[in-house]
């Protein structure tokens, strides 16, 4: 039996995954951030975009979050969000959609609010299609 320790994945709106996982990989303010059972104790702000679980059984889940916060401590894994969804329910054409808008926004600017908008807007939908090609590359297509 593999080694495992416990992780939630909770949203502002539900908890996502509660269950046991072998390995998490989310990306933290300082980079990339792989997480097993006895990982020392840990608090990092995240970054939006993908974070990957290997459950127990060897599979790969791979969840969106909008940004948040990981902690880690010697009984568990915590991850909350604003935003997270699982990577299956993303979107891709609304995404691409958003994406050419927040484009077309910061190229039509007319002040700094409405750049500021448009930049987050456009990191958002960055973030998301990157976690759709990360669960495009785990399912081999």
């Amino acid at each position: 039996m593999a080694i495992t320790v416990h992780c939630d994945i909770a949203s502002a709106d539900a908890s996502l995954y509660s269950g046991p996982v072998k390995m998490v990989v989310a990306t933290g303010s300082m980079g990339e951030l792989g997480i097993m059972a006895g990982h020392a104790p840990l608090l990092s702000d995240l970054k939006p975009g993908p974070v990957r679980l290997v459950t127990q059984n060897g599979e790969e889940e791979v969840y969106y979050l909008s940004g948040g916060y990981l902690e880690v401590q010697p009984n568990g894994i915590s991850i909350l969000a604003d935003t997270a969804v699982r990577a299956n329910d993303i979107d891709e054409a609304a995404a691409s959609e958003a994406l050419k808008t927040a484009e077309q926004a910061i190229a039509n600017q007319s002040s700094e609010i409405e750049y500021s908008k448009a930049a987050a807007m456009l990191a958002e939908a960055t973030a998301q299609l990157l976690t759709v090609q990360t669960l495009r590359k785990k399912l081999g297509g």
